[in-house]
């Protein structure tokens, strides 16, 4: 008998696994170097960080760059208190607001793995105010009237997912938008009180759509709605889902809805800059209503849109765990193949409409993406997902590099966007392999 097959057999099941295993990346702190990264170049990004606070661009950022599973790039510039000038912190808490959506697009797929429901249901299936919805035709802007025509189709979860289901946002919309969700008392979620999420969501499928299903992009309250649509499949609270199911097995022991009394010092301070360079912390509210120590007033309306607050570390856990197609420290979340819809054009031949060079790239389930045409006028390969928050966090995922990039500051003005299109540039000059 010839030995030779049963060798070979034996080598492909030691070599087969080994080659899996090194493409499951775990974060480690290390060398630029062991990670392709330039240690003189990415002085420049150094130099960069301490300008932008030198120039009152931002009070501080905080940055972590991983490649490869090694974190080549970890630290914090500038201050947490302008006056004293007490340093800000890279283990801060900060309020990542929209960043929220990515984790409540992972628990989604979780429960649509476990078969709690299709893509193509509509929501009306599980949310029956949904049902026989109706798109805006016409608005009276001066007693908030409107008319409305039937929808061609019901609102279904991939168009959640995407963006397309004609929903709006509170406040951040069309004059229409803003004076019919204000009449049902509709929020962007962060710092609500007074609602349950259950009756928001209900009197939300009552109102017009905005558009007809599937037909454009808009961004909108579209996470929130599947935030309890996650309670309602899990039969668990959205907090409760993500501590039991997310953070906890990927060890993300910073990140809440409700941040504890005893890690309230690490919640980084809100500063507001203006056109004449001068920061001023925001102590009392932001856009004239919103109380920025919401983070510390214990909630239960749980925003799938934008409620949490985390660390720059712990996201890059959730960020990797993602890149290594679902799976972090040997627990997987998520099949390789759900991490691919996910990340790969779900929106055909629309365009986003809002994010850089919006009109040349694209969308999947919660992340805007590079496209190869879009990738001309970004060092992004195309393939990059990515997303924020408004209260100026951002990352983004560039798979073709194996790379986890984010930049947090807590910040709000006219220069902040300066330190963004600077950032981008900083980090892929110093890539050296």
């Amino acid at each position: 008998m010839n030995r030779y097959p049963i060798v070979l057999i034996m080598l492909f099941a030691f070599i087969i696994p080994a080659s899996a295993q090194q493409k499951s990346k775990t974060l480690t702190e290390a060398s630029p170097e062991a990670g392709g990264f330039s240690t003189v170049r990415l002085a420049r990004l150094d130099s960069g960080m301490n300008d932008w606070v030198n120039k009152k661009w931002v009070n501080g950022s905080v940055a972590l760059i991983a490649r490869k599973g090694k974190i080549v790039f970890y630290k914090a510039y500038g201050y947490n208190d302008v006056d004293t000038k007490a340093p800000l912190d890279k283990n801060g808490i900060f309020r990542i607001a929209s960043q929220t959506k990515a984790i409540t697009v992972v628990a989604v797929m979780m429960l649509w793995e476990e078969g709690k429901f299709s893509l193509d249901d509509p929501v009306s299936k599980f949310i029956p105010s949904f049902a026989n919805e109706k798109v805006l035709d016409s608005f009276n802007s001066k007693d908030t009237t409107y008319s409305t025509v039937p929808a061609k189709r019901p609102v279904t979860i991939r168009d959640l997912l995407t963006h397309t289901s004609g929903i709006g946002y509170p406040a951040i919309g069309t004059p229409a938008e803003n004076a019919i969700y204000a009449k049902s008392y509709l929020t962007g979620g962060v710092g609500v009180k007074g609602q349950t999420l259950a009756d928001a969501m209900t009197r939300l499928g009552s109102l017009p759509l905005f558009f007809q299903p599937g037909e454009q992009w808009k961004y909108g309250l579209n996470m929130d709605i599947l935030g309890y649509l996650i309670e309602k499949w899990s039969g668990m609270t959205l907090e409760e889902f993500f501590s039991k199911r997310i953070f906890q097995p990927l060890g993300m022991k910073d990140t809440y809805f409700n941040v504890p009394a005893e890690k309230a010092s690490r919640l980084a301070n809100f500063f507001i800059g203006d056109t004449a360079g001068r920061i001023k912390k925001q102590v009392t509210t932001f856009g004239g209503a919103l109380d920025m120590n919401f983070p510390l007033q214990k909630t239960s309306y749980f925003s799938g849109g934008g409620g949490l607050s985390s660390t720059i570390y712990d996201y890059a856990v959730f960020l990797q765990m993602l890149l290594n197609n679902g799976e972090y420290n040997g627990v997987r979340l998520l099949a390789r193949n759900t991490v691919r819809m996910m990340t790969m054009n779900q929106i055909g031949e629309l365009h986003p409409n809002i994010g850089d060079n919006a009109s040349e790239n694209k969308f999947g389930f919660g992340f805007f993406l590079v496209s190869e045409n879009g990738s001309r006028l970004t060092p992004s390969q195309a393939g990059s997902y990515s997303w924020g928050g408004v209260f100026s966090t951002s990352y983004w995922v560039d798979p073709k590099e194996e790379m986890v990039v984010l930049i947090y500051r807590q910040m709000w003005g006219p220069f902040v966007s300066n330190t963004d299109r600077a950032f981008k540039p900083l980090v892929y000059q110093a890539i050296n392999d």
